[in-house]
């Protein structure tokens, strides 16, 4: 697998979150995703970005064009420092939330995306990886 181009995105406020969304639908069109690809990616980019502001107090995404023989991909990392997830398969459990919300942040991201890998550790923060492929 070849990385084509990487870029990374701090995430410290709601208008770097606006940023990743655009920068996710930018490469998702550059990389040929349909319409339907380029929302799915987009949405769990959004989500994991909020993720790591709310939960994390701010991080960063890592944005990877990817090439893989006849397959064309973006790999997303979002990693923070804060709290981290105490219970990972709560997490990814639809409908639970610490913050109030919905809970389908974690699981959405899960969904919409062809890879999903989530490491944390209590009290050093959160990764999480996401890839979707063409």
């Amino acid at each position: 697998m070849t990385v084509l181009r990487d870029e990374v995105v701090p995430i410290q406020s709601s208008e770097d979150i606006v940023m990743v969304r655009q920068k996710v639908r930018e490469w998702a069109i550059q990389s040929g995703f349909s319409l339907v690809d380029q929302t799915k990616i987009v949405t769990a980019a959004s989500e994991l970005a909020r993720n790591a502001l709310q939960y994390g107090k701010g991080g960063e995404a890592r944005l990877e064009a990817l090439n893989d023989g006849a397959r064309r991909g973006l790999r997303l990392t979002f990693e923070d420092r804060g709290p981290g997830i105490p219970d990972m398969q709560l997490a990814l459990r639809d409908g639970y939330s610490t913050g109030g919300g919905l809970g389908l942040g974690l699981s959405g991201a899960k969904r919409l995306s062809n890879e999903f890998a989530l490491e944390s550790e209590p009290g050093r923060g959160t990764r999480v990886m996401i890839a979707r492929w063409k």
